[in-house]
């Protein structure tokens, strides 16, 4: 905000309570701190009902009959701006003809950007917020672990020496129970902070049932039929992580394919859950199934009342993981323009996550198992490493014995293994110098 690379506003974009307000909150004390006056710094809250119901000219109306403007330019840092009325014709007015206001806004929803899409273009700039990272979860904690080197990119992993990656495999240990507690437990930083996991589970409960299907979704998009969206949620909790299959949706909760193509796009326009299309361009991926991941891999165990239970549970196990490792490759490199989409060979062989960067395809497949990940497990990164050329790869294992270069698997392809705490720990600790994955 202070130096912005284009006169834009800022669109902090995420789900509820994952420190948006936060943000805004330490961005009006750095703003303070740096020598802006007081005067010029306004916070305000739309989710308050007085203000709701004042609208946004009247709140700046009442705060400059009580704070004199003072030099420089004004800072707006609004929350919740979906409950402005007509947010974005006033946002595009703002950024055209006042240059002397800087403003930074907030929505827990996607109607935010998609309703008044065309007028928004070059209006505002979009941060699109995730739940905490493995790394960001350690932090808030303030826990005490042996100290892992940092990379740049995971490219580096590819010039290691046996020792770098003996040496790393000691020192991780400590890690593993702390990152299934994450997966548990989820990264959102006041379900984070809460001792008993069943409280955590309980406040996650409460704010994406309660508050995101009951009361968002009916003040936002006017939906009345809350139970066939609860539904709908329930049963994408069950299938966390794979193929959306809408004629099985449609049967078991018995509604209509528009209804239930509706309450995805919902669920997704409120940050519940993310779409994954299939590999490929044109009409293929406009017919082919979509996949689903929810938006932390806390959420299903939370809402299903599992408990700790998915620890015991190999299979819900590595749902959770694989969740969890796409929410940290998406939140590290979706601002760079890299395309995720997963692949799925005429076989039937399947790999999780392809990225495409710059035009190299780079895969991952997710195996958490107790097993040793070999070959025969990996047929589909080898069908595809094969058939498109590709230069390196990654499997995301289980055990910490499971980190290095794996031999032989594709000729031409390097395929690097990578135990899934580490890997979470990197995506969400490593700087920013460029979309190398």
């Amino acid at each position: 905000m202070t130096q912005p690379p284009a006169p834009r506003a800022v669109l902090l974009s995420g789900a509820r309570q994952i420190g948006k307000t936060t943000l805004l909150l330490q961005a009006a004390d750095t703003l303070l701190r740096g020598g802006v006056p007081g005067a010029n710094v306004l916070y305000a809250t739309f989710d308050h009902p007085i203000l709701k119901l004042a609208g946004i000219e009247a709140v700046i109306d009442a705060w400059r009959e009580r704070e004199p403007r003072a030099d420089g330019p004004e800072y707006l840092l609004l929350d919740e701006a979906q409950f402005i009325r007509d947010w974005g014709t006033w946002v595009k007015h703002q950024v055209d003809f006042r240059k002397d206001r800087r403003i930074a806004f907030t929505g827990s929803a996607m109607p935010l950007v998609e309703a008044d899409q065309e007028s928004g273009v070059g209006r505002w700039h979009t941060i699109r917020l995730t739940t905490l990272s493995f790394y960001e979860y350690l932090q808030i904690k303030r826990l005490e672990l042996p100290e892992l080197p940092r990379l740049r990119s995971l490219r580096d992993l590819f010039d290691w020496k046996a020792t770098d990656f003996y040496r790393v495999t000691e020192r991780a240990a400590p890690y593993v129970g702390h990152f299934h507690e994450y997966l548990v437990r989820g990264g959102f930083p006041q379900t984070a902070q809460v001792d008993s996991i069943t409280q955590a589970q309980r406040l996650l409960r409460e704010d994406i049932i309660d508050k995101v299907l009951k009361r968002d979704m009916t003040a936002l998009f006017g939906v009345r039929r809350v139970l066939d969206l609860e539904h709908t949620f329930l049963y994408l909790c069950m299938h966390d992580g794979g193929l959306l299959d809408m004629v099985d949706l449609c049967a078991n909760l018995e509604v209509k394919r528009p209804t239930a193509q509706n309450f995805i796009e919902l669920l997704e326009a409120t940050h519940l859950i993310y779409r994954l299309a299939p590999f490929g361009y044109g009409k293929d991926v406009l017919r082919a199934r979509f996949k689903i991941y929810l938006a932390d891999a806390a959420i299903a165990p939370a809402v299903m009342l599992k408990g700790k239970a998915i620890l015991e549970d190999a299979s819900a196990l590595g749902v959770a993981t694989e969740t969890a490792v796409f929410k940290h490759l998406f939140a590290r490199y979706y601002a760079q323009n890299v395309r995720f989409s997963y692949w799925r060979g005429k076989r039937d062989h399947e790999v999780d996550l392809v990225a495409e960067v710059g035009g190299e395809l780079i895969p991952f497949e997710v195996k958490y198992r107790a097993q040793h990940t070999g070959a025969r497990e990996l047929k589909g990164l080898v069908e595809l490493c094969q058939s498109k050329r590709i230069e390196r790869g990654y499997v995301v294992t289980k055990s910490l014995d499971d980190l290095g270069l794996m031999q032989g698997l594709a000729a031409g392809t390097q395929v690097m293994r990578v135990p899934a705490p580490l890997m979470c720990y990197w995506m969400g600790a490593t700087e920013l110098p460029g979309p190398s994955v």
